[in-house]
């Protein structure tokens, strides 16, 4: 194996503050994985589901009080708070590190802790990045395996270069009042302590590939987005790729992993990534973009047959499913899975469920799978060059106001519409569910500097593309006076998708409003859907009353930004208001 002074040495450190019994640095092999699931199968950390029918599939139950990402435990540690701005938490590097290192002395005595190195990105990629995760967590780093090139291919990538991320994690007692997510982007590092969730104890994903990425990006020229990345076929066999940014519990792998209604007449969806895109300008001034990550880490409930069956395909093998329900057969399920809960079903806290006692699986349980199991995956997904991104969606789950799918002016309103966008909250966070609340580019919790200085970043790499994608606005969950769906969302999206690929390529019909082009009622297809008379003009139209009301929202947002704030965004917002001041 490949040792590294400069890593050995932050180990060392490590070890001496934690005091773990053992330490084993991970190689990323088969067989390590192998033995890692059998030790917490006897432990009791995993439950062996039915191998049968789901074989290499097991469970994993968190503790109640650790169950998704705890934003206001989440800090960003810089020397200036100003540096982190109005949407994020702030604690001085010296205070955070003085409270934490507490917390992680001695906390891995009587445990392993796990070396993790893991590489993000495409092997061979200039684009990649390594970073190293020590976790006492044999649950964390069997999932680091899953969710990306871990162990001697890190290493060979690193070779004797000093600049990893270095995360330090460990689960300590679990307590919330002893839990904290650190970020010190000024030195790339993270710690992490008291949570065993994804979001707070993977410290690649959101941690590193957004949070530390987002500031490393700025500082070098490109983009680490909350972005999943697909490739929409055409009937000719072209593939354009596409970026979009959804809000967590959105929709967002479902649309990664789309299975097209139009797949005769000749769309497909190709996957390149379900959640995180890192992007950077090439030569000729084209945006490429990679998918850091390997693996699939999603939400189970809703996902079924009809919904996303590619998904389905994706997790029935070499998955860890955490916080679902389990059948007396012992396999998986959720709510939304498409059938009903058998007799005898165990809830996600391993008690027999009862309707009465709420939801048998957690709202926001998961699945970790590897990405080259997905049937959809694209054969470009791991080119060490990424892909060219011709579009750039930005969507959230809206019930009022916003339109089916509109189009920006140019590069710099379709940053406005991603820095005022506003999404309903689901249970992928703490704290209550169905609120609007301003998510700029679904980033809100992952931007790791102050989003001022985020928004002046997107602006300036739009200077610098010869051909900048277009960028669209789309709204699956628009809802009718009856609080039902007026469009039906999953494969039938592959329709909104056909006439962003039109608008990519010069055609696809469209009317000029205030809030950007719109399609003509009569411009997307239909053909088969049965919908309400009306539906399409209605999804089509500008909400005159609901958006001047958005904009006061819009307004204390952006004002808390203060002087950081870009001028640009103040122009659009502006000339925004007057266009639809002027409308009757």
């Amino acid at each position: 194996m490949v040792r590294n002074s400069a890593l050995q040495q932050w180990v060392d450190e490590c070890s001496r503050l934690t005091k773990p019994d053992r330490v084993h640095w991970c190689d990323g092999s088969e067989e390590e994985y192998n033995k890692f699931i059998q030790i917490m199968v006897g432990d009791g950390t995993l439950i062996e589901l039915n191998q049968k029918t789901y074989p290499n599939c097991y469970l994993h139950r968190s503790h109640p009080s650790d169950v998704a990402r705890t934003e206001n435990l989440t800090f960003i540690c810089t020397e200036k708070k100003d540096d982190v701005g109005p949407t994020n938490n702030w604690m001085h590097p010296k205070e955070a590190k003085e409270r934490v290192s507490k917390l992680f002395d001695g906390s891995m005595k009587g445990r392993t802790m796990y070396v993790v190195p893991y590489l993000m990105g495409p092997v061979g990629s200039p684009y990649s990045k390594v970073g190293v995760e020590i976790t006492d967590s044999a649950y964390v780093a069997a999932n680091m395996r899953i969710m990306t090139r871990m162990g001697n291919v890190a290493l060979e990538h690193l070779g004797s270069s000093e600049n990893f991320v270095p995360g330090l994690h460990s689960l300590g007692d679990l307590s919330p009042e002893r839990r904290f997510i650190m970020h010190f982007p000024e030195e790339k590092l993270v710690w992490s302590i008291g949570s065993g969730y994804g979001g707070n104890a993977l410290l690649g994903k959101k941690c590193f590939a957004l949070r530390l990425a987002s500031y490393m990006a700025r500082q070098e020229g490109w983009m680490a987005e909350h972005m999943l990345i697909i490739g929409l076929e055409d009937p000719s066999g072209k593939v354009t790729y596409m970026a979009a940014a959804f809000p967590s519990a959105s929709g967002k792998t479902n649309l990664a992993m789309m299975v097209s209604t139009m797949a005769e007449q000749g769309y497909k969806v190709w996957t390149v990534g379900d959640d995180i895109a890192w992007m950077h300008i090439d030569e000729e001034g084209q945006l490429h973009a990679i998918n850091p990550e390997a693996g699939f880490f999603g939400v189970a409930p809703g996902t079924s047959n009809s919904t996303n069956p590619i998904a389905i395909d994706t997790i029935n093998r070499n998955t860890i499913f955490t916080n679902v329900a389990m059948t007396p057969s012992k396999e998986p399920w959720w709510e939304g899975m498409g059938t009903e809960p058998p007799h005898g079903l165990i809830d996600w806290q391993g008690g027999k469920w009862e309707s009465a006692r709420g939801n048998a699986a957690h709202p926001n349980s998961r699945f970790t799978a590897p990405a080259k199991q997905c049937p959809t995956i694209s054969k470009h997904w791991e080119d060490p060059k990424g892909v060219p991104i011709s579009a750039i969606i930005w969507g959230s789950r809206r019930s009022t106001v916003v339109p089916l799918v509109m189009q920006a002016f140019n590069w710099q309103h379709g940053v406005f519409l991603g820095s005022s966008m506003g999404a309903e909250t689901t249970a992928a966070a703490t704290g209550a569910v169905g609120v609007v609340r301003r998510d700029p580019m679904a980033m809100l919790p992952f931007c790791g500097y102050n989003m001022g200085d985020y928004f002046c970043h997107w602006l300036d790499i739009g200077k610098k593309l010869k051909k900048p994608p277009l960028i669209f606005r789309v709204n699956w969950f628009r809802k009718d006076k009856e609080g039902k769906f007026y469009w039906p969302g999953y494969g039938d999206n592959i329709r909104v998708l056909k006439w962003i690929l039109a608008r990519v390529h010069g055609g696809g019909k469209a009317q000029e409003t205030a809030i950007g082009y719109l399609p003509t009622a009569d411009e997307i297809d239909v053909e088969g859907l049965t919908l309400k008379p009306g539906t399409m003009e209605e999804l089509t139209s500008v909400d005159k009353a609901g958006w001047l009301n958005t904009m006061n929202e819009i307004h204390t947002f952006y004002g808390s930004f203060g002087n950081r704030m870009p001028s640009e965004m103040w122009d659009e917002y502006n000339q925004l208001k007057q266009r639809l001041e002027r409308l009757p």
